[in-house]
């Protein structure tokens, strides 16, 4: 833009000068703003329509929790800025792009600006959505600009590297030809000639690092060597992770001496590391809505219930409908218990979200693989609340669609992975119909094994649910003394 003004000015003067006006004030005029224009520029990059925003990066590595082994590599690949003439003694190209690709909430832009902080460099950052615009060209515009506003960002700050991060790179990155907007390919171009263009030994030095959640959706070119030469993956914290996070989240907290961080580290499997960061405060504000002057136990229960389900609703159910509620969850409860003895860690029919009750269970462990088994034991669980309120009732309610959905998710599993009758398959050519088939027999006849299971405590959910009714929720270890004190009178009797 600032080409074709400068070019539009130029024209304008000679015309004038053609037709005997005296453009020599006009001139000086132009020199005046110009300068003015410069010293403007100069003053920060702070002004409307730029995409890019230096950032206070003040973060250090050991204050990001959760990613241990992405935090090494991270470092390792990052010490080509820190330690120049080593690497040059051992003929080491420093790498000029790191991607950063994981689920959302796992940390990315903070590691991205502790990098900045690890390598003393200037830090600009940009998300891919800013440059994409209607008009062909614009996008191009910005990314030239991104460049050289690093580079200047770096001189101004008095250091000799710079790292442009650009969050959501898939938008831009996209493979070339999916859109039919010429205007995501001249973007993308600009931005593989840009790092195209970027010397490895200049002064200041760049270094382009991104974030995405769609690895699979990026361009090729931009993941060949010499572009995006390290790709990090920044995955959802195991245990131990998520105890560093909640250690981390809660070091400014005041926590009442019975809060067992471990133990809610254990009920929080697949929660990300903002997941973890708005957990911590809501048991905070959870605390302080109750007068409390310490954060407890019960305060991260209930926290982990909302962050999970969502505010309390303003809905009534009906005394009749709170009832068919409470059987229905302590049906899946009880069979939780069965097929997994210690599993049920909190039974509540107090409406969140869109789930009029619900029954949170602690996982075994950070479990990747899963066998035939534990998928039937996860399907009866599933199946257990619709078996309950036919047991009680002769008949089921709606309330068990998110059920079924479930369940039939869990057998699709099983067959394609192998593990049904069918044996081993290619999911992709399967036919549907059969597969259709299996998925109904291995529904039947679990659903069998679930009502036999439930049957002998037939007695326990009606007593149970008038309590729950009266309580609105059941931690687990009650809910477990009750149920053994029940078995212990059936046994007696």
């Amino acid at each position: 833009m600032t080409e074709i003004v400068a070019g539009a000015a130029v024209a304008l003067l000679l015309f004038l000068g053609f037709l005997g006006v005296n453009v020599l004030p006009l001139v000086l005029i132009g020199v005046l703003l110009s300068f003015a224009y410069l010293l403007w520029e100069r003053r920060g990059p702070t002004a409307a329509g730029r995409v890019e925003t230096p950032v206070r990066h003040r973060v250090g590595f050991d204050e990001i929790g959760g990613q241990e082994h992405a935090k090494r590599e991270l470092m390792e690949a990052l010490d080509f800025l820190r330690y120049r003439d080593r690497i040059r003694q051992l003929g080491i190209r420093p790498l000029k792009g790191i991607l950063l690709a994981g689920p959302p909430g796992t940390g990315k832009t903070l590691m991205a600006k502790a990098a900045a902080t690890y390598t003393d460099s200037a830090f600009v950052a940009a998300s891919g959505s800013e440059f994409v615009e209607m008009y062909v060209g614009i996008g191009a515009q910005r990314v030239r600009e991104l460049f050289r506003r690093a580079r200047q960002s770096a001189r101004r700050e008095g250091k000799d590297s710079a790292i442009i991060f650009i969050d959501e790179i898939d938008v831009i990155g996209g493979r070339r030809g999916a859109h039919s907007h010429q205007e995501y390919d001249q973007t993308l171009n600009q931005l593989l000639t840009e790092m195209d263009g970027m010397q490895t030994t200049s002064d200041p030095l760049v270094l382009v690092m991104a974030a995405t959640n769609r690895i699979d959706a990026l361009d090729p070119a931009l993941l060949r060597p010499g572009r995006f030469d390290r790709i990090i993956k920044v995955d959802l914290p195991d245990k131990e992770g998520r105890l560093h996070i909640l250690q981390i989240q809660t070091r400014n907290k005041p926590l009442a001496p019975s809060v067992d961080l471990e133990q809610v580290a254990r009920e929080t499997f697949g929660f990300s590391g903002a997941q973890l960061e708005s957990l911590a405060n809501e048991a905070a504000i959870i605390a302080l809505r109750e007068g409390k002057d310490r954060i407890e136990q019960s305060h991260f229960r209930d926290a982990i219930d909302k962050v999970l389900m969502g505010e309390r609703t303003g809905r009534v159910p009906s005394r009749e409908e709170l009832r068919r509620v409470a059987v229905h969850e302590l049906g899946h409860a009880i069979v939780s218990e069965i097929v997994r003895p210690g599993s049920v860690s909190h039974i509540t029919i107090s409406p969140r979200g869109n789930a009029l009750g619900y029954v949170r269970q602690v996982p075994e462990g950070d479990t990747y693989l899963y066998t035939k088994d534990q998928l039937d034991g996860q399907i009866m669980v599933a199946l257990a609340g619709a078996v309950a309120e036919e047991l009680v009732y002769g008949n089921r309610s709606t309330g068990a669609q998110n059920d079924f959905e479930q369940a039939s998710r869990l057998a699709r599993t099983e067959v394609e992975c192998g593990l049904s009758e069918l044996g081993i398959v290619d999911a992709e050519n399967l036919p549907q119909k059969l597969l259709d088939e299996e998925i109904r027999k291995i529904l039947s006849s679990l659903e069998i094994k679930t009502k036999e299971m439930l049957e002998r405590y037939r007695p326990v959910l009606e007593e149970f649910s008038g309590l729950l009714v009266q309580e609105e929720s059941l931690d687990g270890d009650a809910f477990r003394a009750q149920l053994a004190r029940r078995d212990a009178l059936s046994h007696a009797g």
